[in-house]
């Protein structure tokens, strides 16, 4: 078989162009830092860097959701702490209270208007929003959980209305609590028990003994939430380290896939770079041109 010059020159500019499509595209690699420019390029390569970006934004949602919930918590612990504090001041004052001998009604009537007062702040961080939701209102799409006149709830709390943030594909954290969770014991609340004192002291100072006894009910309810939120808030604290660690993980697993290594890449361009010269080289040499060539 007879092997024409035009079927030379068009196998070896095939040739060239191939070594020039890779050399183009290596460069073009190189200059954006990433190894997948296009789909073409590695199918399965594509596959996996956009599963990872998917797993991406899930993790950055589970993120976002615990930041959420740390803020829930973080101020639900506060202010629980912060009303055992008003409460610890109004069993003082029943203690106080109780010492029938030595009080005059001046004394009581004081200790009266002080309790009151307490009672006006404990209803006040009872009410407190986050993110203009009252914290211990449960579900209620109302601005507050307890009515600031009565003190009765006006929240939605219960069985299946707990609020939960999803914190990785198989867990949720509860990050609420409601105020009759909280707030309640003995049969009463503590704000409607703070009321009942405030009027024992002017009205019944016997009654007050049993008012203390109810107190310390209610004080030991708040006491086992503070520690409920504190272990729910130690747990998502745990998740949002658990979450950063796979964030890192998921980025550079990204970039394995995606991402260039700059002394191979260097390399790889530079001997793409020396075949295509010689190819040039060789291509040149081999259809040299003729005598005919001059004469057209």
């Amino acid at each position: 078989m007879r092997i024409t010059q035009r079927a030379v020159t068009l196998t070896s500019l095939q040739g060239l162009n191939r070594n020039l499509e890779t050399f183009s595209r290596l460069q073009e690699q190189l200059t954006s830092g990433k190894q997948l420019t296009a789909p073409s390029d590695s199918p399965t390569g594509t596959n996996r860097a956009m599963q990872t970006r998917a797993e991406q934004d899930a993790n950055a949602q589970y993120a976002r959701n615990i930041s959420d919930g740390q803020s829930w918590l973080n101020q639900t612990d506060s202010t629980l702490q912060q009303m055992l504090n008003v409460a610890r001041r109004v069993r003082d004052l029943t203690v106080q209270g109780l010492n029938t001998g030595a009080m005059s009604d001046t004394a009581r009537k004081a200790l009266a208007a002080e309790t009151g007062t307490l009672r006006e702040s404990l209803l006040g961080m009872a009410n407190t929003t986050v993110a203009g939701r009252p914290m211990f209102g449960g579900i209620t799409a109302g601005p507050k959980a307890y009515d600031a006149t009565t003190g009765a709830y006006v929240g939605q709390a219960g069985p299946g209305t707990e609020m939960l943030r999803r914190v990785s594909s198989t867990d949720s954290v509860r990050v609420d609590i409601s105020g009759p969770e909280a707030f309640e014991g003995a049969g009463t609340d503590l704000f409607a028990l703070v009321e009942r004192i405030t009027g024992n002291l002017t009205t019944d100072p016997v009654g007050l003994e049993q008012d203390l006894a109810d107190l310390d009910v209610i004080m030991n309810n708040m006491k086992s939430a503070v520690a409920d939120v504190g272990a729910r808030s130690a747990r998502i604290d745990r998740e949002a380290e658990i979450t950063m660690g796979q964030s890192i993980a998921l980025e550079e697993g990204l970039s394995q896939v995606e991402d260039i290594d700059l002394p191979n890449m260097m390399m790889r361009l530079t001997m793409q770079q020396t075949a295509y010269e010689a190819a040039l080289s060789a291509t040149a040499k081999s259809i040299s041109p003729t005598l005919m060539d001059y004469l057209r």
